[in-house]
């Protein structure tokens, strides 16, 4: 609960844990799915590469769509760390899933280019650990096609297991045990490129971060 007094309570932006070469990334899958990426670290097996596969930074976020690891299919929760660079590129490429009129002028431009992207951007709101709705924006990214193909082969660093983790502290969600319940240290993440700032539509990022201060 000590992260929380830090994080904005509102606005867009992305929570993360992240370092200066790369940013954690979660998903929630079936265990053939997942136990086979933490094995073998890459994405493979029966993981579907001509469909959407969606990333999230947001711890918290990833537990309220996978009801915490009880959801059917969603048992396995995988901790992705990425190449910085990539997410970065990720970003720049992105386009949001509702026309951003800054952006885009008219319907058409926006569906042109939502129908090109192999990056699909949505702003959810975000959520407590008991799945309450939050005023902050947390941030996915929808991948296919080349995005996927380099995410899921070639810009992953490292993938965990983390399903026992999250088993562990199921119990401490609760109002009576919150004061026990540990998870990720997430703060929030600027991209180092400009241009992806203002292609997602972030808030504005605290010029004096640790992490601009790292730069």
């Amino acid at each position: 609960m000590e992260q929380t007094k830090s994080w904005p309570r509102a606005g867009k932006h992305i929570l993360a844990q992240y370092d200066d070469e790369s940013i954690v990334v979660y998903q929630a899958y079936h265990p053939v799915i997942g136990e086979f990426a933490a094995k073998y670290q890459y994405f493979g097996g029966e993981f579907n590469y001509t469909r959407w596969s969606w990333i999230k930074t947001n711890f918290l976020w990833v537990m309220y769509r996978s009801g915490w690891g009880t959801k059917q299919g969603q048992e396995t929760i995988l901790r992705v760390t990425l190449k910085k660079d990539f997410f970065d590129a990720l970003l720049t490429e992105a386009v949001e899933s509702s026309r951003n009129g800054h952006l885009y002028a008219t319907e058409k431009a926006w569906k042109t280019a939502l129908a090109r992207s192999n990056v699909r951007l949505q702003w959810d709101p975000d959520h407590g650990p008991t799945g309450g709705k939050l005023q902050r924006r947390a941030i996915q990214l929808g991948l296919r096609g080349r995005a996927l193909e380099e995410y899921g082969k070639e810009a992953i660093i490292k993938i965990d297991n983390i399903s026992e983790f999250v088993t562990q502290q199921r119990p401490y969600i609760t109002k009576e045990e919150r004061h026990q319940l540990q998870t990720p240290v997430e703060n929030v993440y600027c991209p180092t490129s400009e241009a992806a700032e203002r292609n997602i539509g972030l808030s504005e990022c605290p010029i004096d971060t640790d992490y601009r201060n790292r730069l």
